[in-house]
């Protein structure tokens, strides 16, 4: 028996996903470019699939293009976007809390000699909107902001950023990584502005290697890779159409439950809170509002990675920050400016709409064990 809280690292495939993976993989296995009747179908099924999707995105399914990966779409978003606007200018928009997915290819842009404005997030990890607005240039070619920090839960002001682009005249493609905020808080592509939009299949309950760019009607971004024509000519390979069924099942499903689902998470959300306030009072936690998956808490004078560690052994699982950090200090956290004892102590829970008071619970057991049994730093 295992209490799993790192849902924003990755969710467990639910059931239904995986039997749609199965039945594409087994029954309806064909390429969809073959002209036979077995990659016709197979056609039709990625038609049903993208419509899945677009639909719990709410948007066209010809603005939906499947990836491998958020990562992946983020990367195409951003470099995408800079070749296709690189007549606009040479100056580049984003926070400072991104994730490395859009961080690491904008590094790259600004040793090439783009220009970089990061956004300092305050104390609590929000980003001013109108700090926002007034770091625009004439010459800003691409804005990234993302909807949902991975590591704090905290909804940056993408929407009311995007009107600002639009009402200032700015020539730049407006990029939102919405990974953590589909289907976990509100919003359409159309709703936020974005000329372009990542999601992941492991974050909603499908499997890891599958997700998706919105590619708003009209933007003719260059192609991503070149080949068959896959994906409208935008991205060629064979389609990996277990993922892709998977996904859009996943999606299908937590549309449906959105509203139910989200309440859920919001209910552990104050939960682990208020239990956290009463037996554990020393604990910080480090952003209360936003998205109600994700708790970010600290520990102070207890080191992450040992508490991580000591509760893995009592079957509590959660992060000591962004998984793809692996070990490093987090950027995120250490763009709020947080104490040394803060930082070192500080710790990611998240939630899915399978989590139960239970886990919680196994939490709170498991943070007072570690408060009696492990030795404080001075560090």
């Amino acid at each position: 028996m295992f209490h799993y809280l790192d849902n924003a690292a990755t969710t467990p495939v639910r059931p239904e996903a995986a039997q749609a993976a199965l039945e594409a993989m087994t029954g309806g296995w064909g390429n969809p470019s073959s002209q036979y009747a077995l990659g016709k179908q197979a056609a039709e099924r990625m038609k049903s699939w993208r419509a899945d999707l677009a639909g719990a995105l709410g948007c066209e399914a010809g603005e939906v293009f499947f990836t491998s990966c958020g990562s992946e779409s983020d990367n195409w978003a951003v470099l995408g976007a800079l070749n296709l606007n690189r007549r606009a200018g040479k100056h580049i928009l984003t926070t400072a809390i991104e994730h490395a997915a859009v961080l690491e290819p904008i590094k790259a842009l600004e040793r090439q000699g783009y220009e970089v404005t990061y956004l300092q997030p305050d104390r609590r990890g929000e980003i001013d909107p109108a700090r926002a607005a007034a770091a625009l240039r004439p010459d800003t070619a691409l804005v990234s902001m993302m909807l949902v920090n991975n590591e704090l839960g905290t909804v940056l002001p993408v929407k009311e950023l995007f009107r600002a682009v639009r009402t200032a005249g700015c020539p730049a493609l407006l990029h939102c990584d919405a990974v953590q905020g589909f289907l976990k808080v509100p919003f359409t592509p159309g709703e936020l502005g974005a000329d372009l939009l990542s999601v992941s299949g492991h974050k909603i309950h499908a499997p890891k290697g599958v997700g998706a760019l919105y590619v708003r009607k009209g933007l003719k971004l260059p192609p991503l890779i070149r080949g068959g024509g896959q994906e409208g000519g935008y991205r060629s390979g064979t389609e990996a159409t277990g993922q892709i069924a998977a996904f859009a099942a996943a999606a299908r499903l937590g549309a449906a439950s959105f509203r139910e689902d989200a309440a859920h998470m919001a209910e552990l959300k104050a939960y682990a809170i208020d239990r956290l306030a009463q037996e554990l009072p020393e604990a910080e936690v480090l952003a209360r509002s936003g998205a109600p998956h994700i708790l970010p808490v600290s520990l102070p004078g207890y080191k992450s990675e040992v508490a991580v560690r000591f509760l893995s052994d009592r079957g509590v699982y959660l992060s000591s920050g962004s998984a793809c950090h692996r070990g490093r200090p987090s950027h995120v956290f250490a763009a709020l400016k947080l104490p040394k004892l803060v930082l070192d102590g500080a710790l990611r829970v998240s939630f899915s709409y399978d989590t139960s008071k239970e886990d919680v619970d196994a939490l709170i057991d498991g943070l007072k064990a570690a408060r009696e049994e492990l030795f404080t730093t001075l560090s």
